[in-house]
């Protein structure tokens, strides 16, 4: 297999751009257990594993119950979400993984029963944030766990 791109050398002001983006998205009005369960179930839904590992770690560090990371993958069967969390999360699956003919309004709906329209906004935009970080990370194989020290996760001892 061979070396891939360093794009954060390669395209240092589009990086700059992207973390400046994720920090404004931090600051939303979205909490920060659910961002960082959104977090976690697009990274599963686009097999980016940098991201997924980065982010079972933030949200450990967070106070995130265990047994509520292992259950995001089948969070429609888990009786440990409330129904703001499963409209984040219904709405995080449709966003990314866009079907052919958009979003179902019955969806939109059911979100708009749980979330303000600023919420939904926001969430929106933490969800663009993701998916743009699955796609780079996954497309350069960035290796999971490789910047623990540097974020800070290592607090989170789950290596």
């Amino acid at each position: 297999m061979s070396q891939r791109v360093d794009y954060q050398q390669q395209s240092p002001e589009l990086f700059k751009k992207l973390v400046e983006f994720s920090l404004l998205s931090q600051k939303s009005s979205i909490e920060q257990s659910t961002r960082d369960l959104i977090r976690i179930r697009a990274s599963q839904l686009n097999g980016c594993a940098f991201c997924l590992d980065m982010h079972v770690k933030e949200a450990t560090i967070h106070g995130e119950r265990p047994l509520r990371l292992y259950h995001v993958a089948s969070w429609r069967e888990s009786q440990l979400f409330i129904p703001r969390e499963r409209a984040a999360l219904a709405w995080t699956e449709a966003l990314t993984q866009l079907s052919p003919l958009g979003v179902p309004d019955d969806l939109y709906e059911r979100v708009r029963g749980q979330l303000s329209e600023k919420e939904i906004s926001d969430l929106t935009f933490e969800i663009m944030a993701i998916n743009a970080w699955n796609r780079v990370n996954v497309g350069f194989r960035t290796v999971p766990g490789s910047a623990d020290q540097a974020f800070g996760l290592d607090k989170a001892q789950l290596s």
